[in-house]
């Protein structure tokens, strides 16, 4: 499996990134310790080299440092921050207070001293952009942490953030991980342009669009159905509808639905890498077999067709959503000030 760049942090990792969201004890998830290793291992024998976790993933930090034990040199490792842990309101956020709890946390889970790449899971509207960077400016410079990232972070706030580093002499953002796929191709407007901009390297979570673009998640044929109960992307009727059209497209190009979503996501030139996330062994050998497709221009020329370029079908359950669009009284005049007379 070929390298990328890793935005210009001098980083150079694999175009599939394991995502070990999957990889833990979890009911939804794999469960076991000895099926995690096994899938860990096999992703980095087949070249795979980052690896990318969280928090808020149950014990998947854990599972995963056991995984690892003799091969952690092998891995650009990669942890998130941010998301709540229960109902403190100090256990979350962009804070120094909490970062500095953190990322001690991710690493005594991990069983490691170091982590290649610590990423901001969610924008924290509530801390000053600079508060965050200091602290995770100060992690960089003890060593703890190679490189900082965000996730799900709006163009704007990027820039912000890019600018805000460079006036104060803070670290800045390395990496952005934003949501991507055939059916939710907005980031193609700002966030990849800008991030290419600051040559920040991007990885792609959930380019199979929690499963829809597997096959699982048809018209009439639903074979996941306690997912699909979970979340309401899945009974979107939109997005089942262009669902079927990229399958009847994958079917005529001799892909699998599959093969054509994970292809499409890294053809992007403002991709660095997608987070395939298994479950199963299964699951990562077909996701793994998807590294040897290659997109026509008249395959890439029919998606555009179905789902236009920086447009998308419905949205996903965990998608981001700023508080302008969380919140009414920020998109809603008073209604004294509502009439234009």
């Amino acid at each position: 499996m070929k390298h990328r760049p890793l935005g210009r942090t001098g980083i150079q990792v694999s175009p599939f990134a394991l995502g070990a969201m999957m990889l833990s004890s979890h009911p939804l998830a794999n469960g076991a310790q000895e099926d995690v290793t096994r899938i860990v291992h096999r992703a980095l024998d087949a070249g795979i080299n980052l690896i990318d976790t969280a928090d808020v993933y149950g014990d998947s930090e854990e599972m995963l440092g056991r995984a690892l034990v003799g091969r952690r040199d092998e891995v650009v490792l990669a942890t998130k921050f941010g998301r709540p842990l229960g109902e403190d309101p100090n256990r979350a956020g962009g804070s120094r207070r909490w970062i500095m709890t953190a990322v001690e946390n991710s690493l005594r889970r991990l069983g490691t001293d170091h982590l290649d790449l610590f990423q901001m899971h969610r924008p924290d509207p509530g801390t000053d952009i600079e508060e965050t960077l200091s602290a995770l400016t100060d992690l960089v410079r003890s060593g703890k942490v190679r490189a900082i990232g965000t996730s799900d972070m709006p163009a704007s706030e990027i820039v912000e953030a890019q600018w805000a580093a460079q006036a104060r002499g803070l670290e800045r953002f390395r990496t952005e991980q934003p949501h991507y796929s055939l059916l939710d191709r907005a980031v193609e407007n700002e966030v990849l342009p800008v991030a290419e901009r600051y040559g920040m390297g991007t990885v792609i979570w959930s380019p199979l669009s929690s499963g829809m673009l597997t096959g699982r998640v048809r018209r009439g044929q639903t074979s996941d159905l306690r997912r699909t109960q979970m979340f309401a992307a899945l009974r979107d009727e939109r997005r089942i509808d262009a669902v079927e059209e990229l399958h009847a497209l994958a079917e005529a190009s001799g892909l699998s639905l599959t093969h054509m979503a994970l292809a499409f996501v890294i053809s992007h030139p403002g991709v660095t890498a997608a987070l395939i996330g298994p479950r199963t062994m299964d699951q990562l050998e077909d996701s793994l077999a998807a590294a040897e497709v290659t997109l026509s221009e008249d395959v890439l020329d029919r998606i555009d067709e179905i789902v236009a370029p920086g447009t998308g079908v419905g949205r996903m359950d965990q998608e981001h959503r700023t508080p302008a669009i969380l919140t009414p009284a920020l998109r809603r005049r008073p209604i004294e000030q509502r009439s234009a007379a």
